[in-house]
């Protein structure tokens, strides 16, 4: 059953148009992430799900009933929903304790659980000013889920953490899901916050929807390099280089420009594959990365060990099933 339901919404200020209609749905218990660079639009469109910016065309509804924006409702905002932005916006000076009693609708032995989850039960006699980015961020969030939400909203809510509270915030996100039942929405420029985490991916730019499918096809068959990009590093192969490499994609005998992720290539003994010089080796803790100059370009090639040095002979292929044309 679908929780939310985004139908034609756009955002035009001053004759510039900021979103164009994006119309997408959300089941209920699913996972979906918005990505994008700065400035696609994604935090607005978040935002106007919320409640919190008025679209210009479209709507939204939640379980339903429609999301009323600031224009057309005294206190912003729509039961059910809650929106945690990048900072925690937590009251200044409090305990925590105070923070969350003040929010809470559960009964106390439902929101110590809950504090739990967090991983913030050993904090309630701190004051949220004496608190991390990333503790800051978990009280944030368990302030939210004490109102009980059907679907959470969350904009960027790793950009300000070190890795170990992303680790952490990652993990509550993941047991929130499980445990409770709470449908989310997540903001992310990262992949690394995305991929392994959304069900599903919708790619933003310039306020355009310009992609959306589960994480493996929007990272193994990008629409354009734009996406590719967003999603981690890629090798273009075009001509002589792509009839070398061998048959792949999903045109084989088409000329045209194939797209290739680093791990998808292959060192191969010698006459086998697309013959090319090794430019620099680079490590990157689980695995090394070599820069390889084919005849007409240059590719990126991940391997297990520092089996090649720079100005060695190399060989190189496709693995099979790897790449996939650009249109």
């Amino acid at each position: 059953m679908e929780l939310l339901t985004v139908s034609g919404i756009g955002l035009s200020e001053k004759e510039i148009t900021v979103l164009h209609p994006i119309s997408f749905a959300q089941r209920r218990g699913r996972k979906l992430a918005l990505a994008g660079e700065s400035g696609a639009g994604k935090s607005t469109l978040l935002q106007i799900i919320a409640g919190l910016v008025q679209p210009t065309a479209g709507e939204v509804r939640v379980g339903g009933a429609r999301v009323h924006g600031p224009a057309e409702k005294l206190v912003a905002g729509h039961p059910g929903v809650a929106y945690l932005s990048q900072r925690s916006e937590l009251p200044q000076h409090l305990r925590v304790e105070q923070v969350l009693r003040y929010a809470s609708q559960r009964p106390a032995p439902e929101a110590q659980a809950l504090y739990a989850l967090c991983r913030i039960d050993h904090l309630g006699a701190r004051r949220t000013d004496q608190l991390s980015g990333g503790e800051q961020q978990r009280v944030a969030l368990a302030r939210l889920l004490l109102g009980a939400p059907r679907l959470l909203l969350l904009d960027e809510p790793f950009s300000n953490l070190d890795r170990e509270h992303k680790r952490v915030l990652r993990a509550v996100i993941e047991e929130i899901g499980e445990r409770l039942g709470i449908t989310a929405l997540l903001v992310s420029h990262d992949a690394a916050d995305t991929l392994p985490w959304a069900d599903e991916i919708l790619v933003l730019r310039r306020g355009r929807l310009v992609q959306q499918g589960p994480p493996e096809r929007i990272y193994r068959q990008p629409v354009d390099e734009y996406t590719a990009a967003l999603f981690g590093d890629y090798n273009l192969v075009r001509g002589a280089d792509r009839r070398a490499l061998g048959p792949s994609g999903t045109r084989p005998e088409s000329d045209g420009v194939l797209m290739v992720r680093p791990e998808q290539l292959r060192l191969e003994p010698a006459g086998h594959g697309a013959a090319g010089t090794v430019r620099a080796v680079r490590f990157f803790g689980g695995y090394y990365e070599l820069e390889i100059a084919l005849p007409e370009t240059t590719v990126r090639v991940r391997a297990p060990a520092a089996a090649l040095a720079p100005g060695d002979a190399a060989h190189v292929s496709v693995a099979a099933g790897g790449g996939w044309e650009l249109g």
